[in-house]
């Protein structure tokens, strides 16, 4: 059902700083910030040959990544996104499965245009996953 890595999401307490390390210190191509006022974050995208790394600030005083932020200080890695072919039909199988969409349950518009949806990180081994339709 999955397909590929989409990209690593890191959550970072300073969204200049991180992007810089990436821009200068590794040599990467990244992305002018991009608010996603729907999420509750400013996201800065870095390029890798095979997939990318997602730079996630809060935005706004209700942003889950402050909350993420708050437990850990220093940032660290958020989340995973995996593409799929067809958003609503993974979105039920996982529902038939037992596993839990966070929010409503219905795909939100991502940072790449794309619907979007969120699965229980209890449900994947303690690890937020994100599944987004290619």
């Amino acid at each position: 059902m999955i397909g590929q890595l989409n990209h690593v999401a890191i959550a970072v307490p300073d969204l200049e700083a991180a992007a810089a390390s990436y821009r200068e210190t590794l040599g990467a191509k990244v992305s002018d910030p991009v608010p996603q006022p729907d999420h509750g974050v400013t996201v800065v995208f870095v390029e890798l040959p095979n997939t990318k790394i997602e730079l996630l600030h809060p935005l706004g005083e209700k942003s889950p990544i402050q909350a993420f932020l708050d437990k850990n200080p220093s940032g660290g890695i958020h989340h995973v996104c995996y593409e799929v072919e067809d958003i609503i039909a993974a979105r039920d199988r996982m529902k038939a499965e037992g596993k839990r969409v966070l929010g409503d349950g219905n795909p939100k518009i991502g940072a790449h245009g794309k619907p979007v949806l969120f699965l229980h990180p209890k449900d994947f081994t303690g690890t937020l996953v994100e599944l987004e339709q290619a």
